[in-house]
């Protein structure tokens, strides 16, 4: 099948590693024109590097949390390729904690990095998308939008919020042609994850792989993602063989979450 990708301008917001970096290589290979986003810059020169250099790839280094990084980003992408029809918002997740632990500092944080990064990388992108013949938009949160994770109230809380952002936009910008979608990715085998089953291990007295094992009992596929398989789902949903798909908060999680909806 294809996706209809081959040509299209994207950007793909703090992907030089993880499951955005598995976006990244999804659009590669389906000829996509792709500017990768990550904070450290000897990290998106590394993920770069490994790309193999090809001409459909540029890189922009800084953190998408500051909104003049979001506007920098996506020029540089229009100026980069002439133009742009898709872009990806994605940052990384808050702190772990329960309600009574976090300060406000911390919410402050949680809302700046997991909704207001959106807006502002949305904000930027919207002028040269309606210009695109086939514009999408696709954030990613979490499967915790439809089922939340102990232990995780930010990122619970807000990545909701980011779900509304998507939903409200997908029907405000309808009549532009632009297509919002959320991808709620389940457990997958991340840096993010790994800093997770850490902290659950400080406060357990258990291994890693115990708290794995745990989680993975809960996943009716047994098992957890890896992230070519949340990067190629987000490359159907953002291409052209997606074009009457909006507003969808699709959950790729194994199975985990056991609602209907």
């Amino acid at each position: 099948m294809d996706l209809g990708l081959k040509g299209k301008k994207a950007v793909i917001a703090a992907s030089s590693k993880g499951i955005g970096f598995a976006i990244v290589q999804a659009l590669l290979d389906e000829g996509a024109f792709v500017l990768m986003n990550g904070r450290n810059s000897q990290t998106l020169a590394n993920s770069h590097s490994f790309l193999g250099n090809p001409d459909n790839l540029k890189s922009f280094a800084g953190d998408v949390i500051q909104e003049e990084v979001c506007r920098d980003l996506i020029a540089k992408a229009s100026n980069e390729f002439g133009g742009l029809d898709i872009l990806v918002t994605n940052t990384g997740g808050p702190v772990s904690g329960k309600f009574e632990s976090l300060s406000n500092e911390q919410w402050d944080d949680a809302i700046s990095k997991c909704l207001k990064s959106h807006v502002h990388l949305i904000e930027s992108a919207l002028p040269y998308l309606k210009k695109s013949l086939n514009p999408s938009i696709l954030t990613l949160t979490s499967f915790s939008v439809k089922q939340p994770i102990p232990n995780l109230i930010l990122s619970n809380s807000v990545r909701a919020a980011t779900a509304g952002l998507t939903k409200s936009l997908a029907n405000e910008l309808g009549e532009y042609g632009i297509r919002v979608n959320s991808l709620l990715p389940g457990w997958t085998r991340t840096d993010r994850v790994n800093e997770i089953m850490q902290a659950r291990t400080k406060t357990k007295n258990t291994s890693i792989e115990q708290e794995i094992a745990i989680i993975t009992k809960t996943i009716p596929l047994a098992r957890m993602a890896y992230p070519e398989e949340i990067g190629k789902a987000a490359a159907f949903l953002v291409s052209p063989a997606a074009s009457y798909i909006t507003g969808v908060m699709l959950s790729v999680d194994g199975g985990i979450n056991q609602g209907l909806f």
